[in-house]
């Protein structure tokens, strides 16, 4: 059955559904270059970003009670809360929306599930073969290397890469759904904090000037929110192991040393991150395309993910594949489902990048000390996008504290301070640290913070494990990560 649904959805169909999906939220309709004047983020209501919170309380509330009309039709459901933000949006604000939405498109959304389509098709590819029994150090040890892959390879990347082997350790055990939950909030966000290439922000912090290797100072931080994690999850895992009704298979028979099987596309995962490393490190020309400059590094390196994906389907057996339960599933869920997101979004992030002149005047503003950078940040990057989350506040500090690019790329890559304005380049420093981790670390609080989270569940309910609701992950989030979160607060950002 699995088989049959990869042979029968190819990229180029879900692609062309995406592609639909897309067209339904920009009407066919000629519009003036002529908006609403101004600053969008200053003209517009707060009341706005209403169909951003139906379309948050749909993916909430729908699995639980409609479960059959959403995932049969929860593609046509982000499209219409998209629609319903559209269309005012566009008569509202003409010319000046057309181009707000059609930058999301082209800058954030297209870009975005080229990155994880490649990723996810790619790592489809890897097979982890051998015996391996998920007992409590197995699976921390899993845990633990994912988490370390997760900043080299990305948090998508690294998921995608032992999400399936992590499954089949645990196939045996009867409570399971822990595992899949720690394993959302490490390999798929809290690993992802020491370097650009881990996840979204950070990489946005390197193009606005911050060095590569800036982000391992992090390294404290997360290496301690990553062994308190550990330690809760390997005794929890230990408890749970003895309420288990099965026994761990036997470790006799035939020695089933661990392998891995479609190895060669690593060397796929490793164009892709030169890929995007490329992107970062080149300033070529522009072209514009629906009124929207897009940088011709951005377009080779979206043309070359595909490549890569393409090259991995055509070289790796189907038979691998099958044997990895590859199916194009949780990928669509991610394409349909982030369309409308992405779409319903552009209000909140205008009003924020609006700052004191936005209707969230009043979030901005009293943002002031590091731990508030910290939660702020973090909070608002569990529901919106983290990326523009992170963007947001890190010229928010830049702001406050009359600071240029140029200025804090130099001084993060050499130490050069500018005249008079040591004090103020320390305090940026100290505000960004504080920005970082909580993009990156608090993505794992619900499961569209990062969008690898949706990529797990899906795949783990694939493979039929029962997986909490929306309220439910939260449920967790707040009783393992904040104490946490409230512990590095305590340590690093007094």
């Amino acid at each position: 059955m699995i088989l049959n649904r990869y042979e029968r959805a190819t990229p180029l169909r879900w692609l062309t559904r995406a592609a639909a999906l897309l067209a339904l939220s920009i009407p066919a309709v000629a519009f003036s270059a002529e908006g609403g004047g101004g600053s969008l983020g200053a003209d517009l209501p707060l009341w706005s970003v209403l169909p951003f919170v139906g379309i948050l309380l749909s993916i909430a509330i729908m699995p639980l009670v409609a479960p059959h009309i959403w995932h049969s039709h929860f593609g046509k459901i982000a499209g219409a809360w998209a629609i319903l933000l559209a269309v005012p949006f566009l008569v509202a604000y003409k010319g000046a929306a057309m181009l707000e939405i059609n930058h999301i498109i082209l800058i954030d959304y297209i870009p975005f599930i080229i990155v994880l389509w490649g990723l996810f098709t790619i790592s489809g590819g890897i097979v982890l073969k051998g015996r391996l029994v998920g007992t409590p150090i197995v699976n921390t040890a899993l845990l633990l290397v994912g988490t370390v892959l997760a900043s080299w390879v990305g948090t998508t990347g690294a998921a995608m890469l032992l999400i399936r082997p992590i499954i089949r350790a645990n196939a045996w055990r009867t409570h399971k759904q822990h595992v899949i939950i720690f394993f959302i909030f490490l390999v798929a966000n809290i690993g992802g904090a020491l370097t650009p290439l881990g996840d979204p922000p950070l990489f946005l912090g390197f193009i606005h000037g911050v060095p590569f290797f800036w982000t391992l100072g992090l390294f404290f931080p997360m290496i301690t929110v990553v062994a308190l994690l550990l330690v809760v999850f390997y005794l929890l895992d230990g408890y749970l192991l003895k309420k288990d009704t099965e026994s761990p298979p036997h470790m006799g028979g035939p020695n089933e040393p661990l392998s891995i099987a479609g190895a060669h596309n690593f060397i796929f995962i490793a164009g892709i991150l030169l890929l995007v490393l490329f992107s970062g490190s080149v300033e070529m020309s522009e072209i514009t395309i629906l009124g929207v400059h897009v940088a011709w590094q951005d377009i080779i390196r979206n043309f070359g993910i595909v490549l890569m994906g393409w090259l991995s389907l055509k070289t790796t057996s189907r038979e691998l594949r099958h044997a990895n339960g590859f199916n194009w599933d949780p990928i669509l869920e991610v394409a349909y489902l982030f369309a409308g997101i992405f779409i319903t979004i552009i209000p909140a992030l205008a009003m924020l990048k609006a700052g004191s002149n936005g209707a969230m005047a009043f979030i901005v503003n009293n943002v002031n000390e590091p731990w508030q950078y910290f939660w702020v940040t973090g909070i608002l990057s569990s529901f919106l996008d983290n990326a523009p989350t992170y963007l947001t506040f890190f010229n928010t500090a830049l702001g406050k504290l009359h600071l240029s690019e140029a200025e804090i790329s130099a001084f993060l890559a050499s130490g050069q301070v500018a005249a008079g304005k040591q004090a103020s380049l320390d305090s940026f420093e100290t505000l960004l640290k504080a920005i970082s981790m909580g993009a990156v670390f608090m993505g794992a609080n619900t499961y569209i913070g990062n969008a690898p989270n949706f990529m797990v569940r899906a795949i783990a309910e694939e493979n039929h494990i029962p997986m909490p609701s929306f309220f439910g992950f939260m449920l967790w989030s707040v009783v393992i990560l904040m104490p946490v979160f409230f512990v590095i607060t305590f340590i690093f950002l007094r």
